[in-house]
């Protein structure tokens, strides 16, 4: 796996409210750490997924996923409440975003080691001709991402629901 590459790791599942989500870890690396973020996914709505902004950060991939699944039932309920509350609607087009920042991330640490030696020159210039055929494919997803809502539900979030039960 590429460093700029992200990996999807399956935590678990929670009811909340009466509603099922899938909680998973998205993990990558960013040149000093391995940090992960939760997303949370509706389980009668699989297309409409929640990221908490909070990060986990790690010495490894395992260790990241290990403390993700060390939270307490109380811990991933904030974090889902949390990410709930999110107010972007556009979340396919935050996603991508997110991709090409940590892809040009990788690009440049890349460059970096190359120019400094630490990476073999040939094997450095193929790598970051993928890397910039990564960019462009992150890039080409955009028009279809761009101006697009997420799903009604994306703007309550279930506190908001029993607020305005109780009054």
């Amino acid at each position: 796996m590429s460093p700029a590459a992200s990996t999807d790791h399956t935590i678990r599942t929670i009811t909340v409210d009466g509603r099922k989500y899938n909680v998973v870890l998205r993990v990558g690396y960013d040149g000093v750490e391995y940090v992960g973020r939760l997303r949370f996914t509706d389980a009668s709505s699989p297309d409409l997924t929640f990221q908490d902004h909070g990060s986990i950060p790690g010495a490894s991939m395992l260790e990241t996923v290990r403390k993700a699944k060390e939270f307490a039932p109380k811990e991933i309920e904030q974090r889902l409440h949390r990410a709930l509350s999110e107010k972007r609607r556009f979340n396919k087009l935050r996603d991508a975003t997110d991709d090409m920042i940590n892809t040009i991330k990788y690009l440049n640490r890349l460059a970096i080691d190359i120019k400094k030696g630490r990476l073999d020159q040939d094997g450095g210039k193929q790598e970051l001709e993928n890397v910039q055929n990564q960019l462009l494919e992150i890039v080409r997803t955009f028009r279809h991402h761009a101006g697009v809502e997420d799903h009604p539900q994306a703007k309550r979030t279930p506190r908001s629901a029993k607020r305005k039960t109780l009054s």
